[in-house]
């Protein structure tokens, strides 16, 4: 089933809804289409929506992304950060070892490789003499993040000028 990307009135991203909710949106006159799949037909005279936008704002609380393999994976673009393999032997690390008090948060935890992650051992990159290619951080928002795995697998290239600058 297509996936909507659904921006507020301010053009944030808000939410990824289904195609038939986005079309009961613009039905009931609550939003408006911005993006469409010119390929695929909903009816013979309207097309499938990819991109809409609420008419009216929508106040919606912060939501934090939760810590997961899936999404440390993800964020680190399913490369090792200390030598850039890329494959499906990938592990979590913890930058500063929970045996010498690091958490499991997202500035701790970041993707390696199998002997990468061997290598460095009970140390700190600093020790190890492993840089970081990039620092792990916080996700910025859980939509943003969501949405830039669709941008990314090219499922939705045409949801990047709305995404990309959040």
């Amino acid at each position: 089933m297509s996936q909507v990307l659904v921006l507020n009135a301010s053009y944030e991203p808000l939410n990824i809804t289904t195609w038939r909710r986005a079309t009961v949106l613009m039905l009931k006159g609550k939003a408006e289409r911005l993006e469409e799949d010119s390929s695929r037909m909903v009816r013979p005279d309207t097309m499938l929506p990819t991109v809409i936008r609420l008419r009216h704002f929508v106040r919606v609380p912060f939501r934090e992304l939760p810590l997961t393999r899936k999404n440390i994976l993800h964020r680190d673009q399913n490369s090792c950060q200390y030598c850039g393999y890329r494959g499906e032997k990938l592990s979590i690390d913890h930058v500063i070892p929970r045996s010498r008090g690091g958490g499991d948060c997202w500035e701790n935890v970041t993707t390696a490789c199998f002997p990468c992650n061997l290598r460095k051992g009970n140390q700190t990159p600093l020790e190890a003499k492993m840089p970081l290619r990039s620092p792990p951080r916080r996700p910025i928002g859980n939509l943003s993040f969501e949405a830039n795995r669709h941008i990314n697998s090219g499922k939705h290239d045409d949801w990047k000028k709305y995404v990309i600058g959040w």
